[in-house]
């Protein structure tokens, strides 16, 4: 291929300089450029494809270099020969295009020194039009420069900065985060879980999970407190929801209100965690909990999320501390939601522990008013556990999984559980929050 790009320049410069007519060089040279841009296509190999750029620019330079050379020394000729011209020169060597054809320093070349000016490509295109003279040149690069292109494209995947783009690529990376079923709607069971009775620390709990845990987050954990005399079975429903979104759930046997019982299975969730033989193993963030249960259940986490570091929110059903002193040893970093129905018999201590004027962590009351006129009259002690139970989702959610977006349902003058609808049942929320 260089062989074929000099002789191209040699060619050009030769018929160039003849003193024929700028038609004769022109048809001359586009003849032979065609002949060899259109062989030079057909011998481009895949592995010429890969030559770089930078060889074909040096061979193009060093025909010019040679053209130029030339050029001048024989111009330089043509000078001390005035006697030279075409008309005196006998055809047959003008026919060869080899230097001294038709004598010593008679290479054809034109018989003035203003002709012989062009000595570098881009004064050789003011001889002839550039698209003629260049044509050889550029169309060479092109043949060669496109296979290169292409091939580089092809290699491309293979550069360290593609590589780093797929490395760094969110599907390569370890999610963020606890998992958290797909989904929005707390007042759904997301999931499928597993729900396994007599079992816990105590063999008398319950525990639920996704039947299907994640391989790549891991899972947040909630302890559900049951209500005094209440078998745990009685909030399957709730059980099972929280689990159905993906939260590792353990139900207590009893809940004496002390966070005795929420240490000791939370306790037992971490050798669950780290024993090979557990479903668990690996599977368990616990340093990502939450306690929440019903009236006696809501006690035992309040006291879990004042004495065990693990637990970072507590959300009490139809409960609240009897002498209202128990949110405001809640500690800052952590959060607090209390329930209660309208005339339910927890109301005075729900609103005697959140008015506290020492509760200081991030806290909400939470109220659901104009239930059905039962027995209780409207909203009762029952109320949070069962036809509330999606607040207590929607809770867990925004200060375990990270779904800041579920302040707003909360916090503010008008939201999901500020004042709307209570989804499923009849009545409405009404809450109220501080230090947020």
């Amino acid at each position: 291929m260089k062989s074929k790009i000099l002789k191209t320049m040699v060619l050009a410069s030769s018929l160039a300089f003849f003193n024929c007519g700028d038609e004769a060089v022109t048809s001359a040279i586009n003849n032979y450029a065609a002949g060899l841009s259109s062989s030079s296509v057909g011998e481009v190999q895949p592995s010429e494809a890969g030559a770089s750029s930078s060889s074909v620019g040096e061979a193009v330079q060093q025909g010019q270099n040679e053209f130029a050379s030339v050029s001048s020394s024989s111009a330089g000729t043509a000078q001390t020969n005035p006697a030279l011209s075409s008309s005196s020169v006998d055809e047959s060597c003008l026919a060869s295009s080899l230097p001294d054809a038709c004598g010593p320093g008679t290479n054809p070349l034109p018989t003035s020194s203003s002709d012989a000016a062009p000595a570098s490509s881009a004064d050789a295109q003011s001889a002839t039009s550039s698209a003629d003279v260049q044509k050889p040149a550029s169309s060479s690069s092109a043949v060669v420069e496109k296979p290169a292109s292409s091939s580089s494209e092809t290699v491309k995947p293979a550069s360290s900065s593609s590589e780093k783009k797929v490395e760094s690529s969110s599907s390569a990376e370890a999610p963020k985060g606890i998992f958290l079923a797909e989904g929005t709607e707390e007042e759904k069971d997301l999931l499928q879980v597993e729900y396994k009775t007599r079992t816990g620390w105590d063999g008398g709990g319950i525990l639920s999970y996704p039947k299907q845990l994640s391989s790549t987050q891991k899972h947040g954990v909630v302890v559900w407190g049951p209500g005094g005399g209440t078998e745990p079975g009685a909030y399957e429903g709730m059980i099972r929801r929280l689990a159905s979104h993906g939260f590792v759930v353990i139900a207590l046997k009893e809940s004496p209100g002390d966070a005795s019982q929420a240490i000791k299975a939370l306790d037992w969730l971490d050798k669950q965690n780290k024993d090979q033989s557990s479903p668990l193993f690996g599977k368990l963030d616990m340093n990502v909990v939450g306690c929440s249960g019903h009236s006696m259940g809501g006690l035992e986490s309040e006291q879990a999320v004042i004495k065990d570091k693990r637990v970072l929110t507590a959300f009490l059903n139809n409960s609240g501390d009897w002498n209202g002193n128990g949110a405001n040893k809640v500690a800052t970093d952590r959060s607090i939601a209390i329930l209660f129905g309208e005339v339910g018999m927890e109301k005075d201590n729900a609103k005697n522990d959140y008015n506290n004027a020492g509760v200081k962590a991030p806290a909400c009351l939470i109220e659901m008013t104009g239930g059905p006129r039962n027995s209780e009259g409207g909203y009762g002690h029952g109320s949070g556990s069962w036809d509330g139970m999606a607040a207590t989702v929607a809770w867990m959610r925004w200060h375990l999984g990270g779904e800041t977006n579920r302040k707003a349902d909360f916090v503010g003058t008008s939201g999901k559980y500020i004042d709307g609808n209570i989804i499923g049942h009849q009545g409405k929320w009404k809450t109220q929050c501080k230090n947020f």
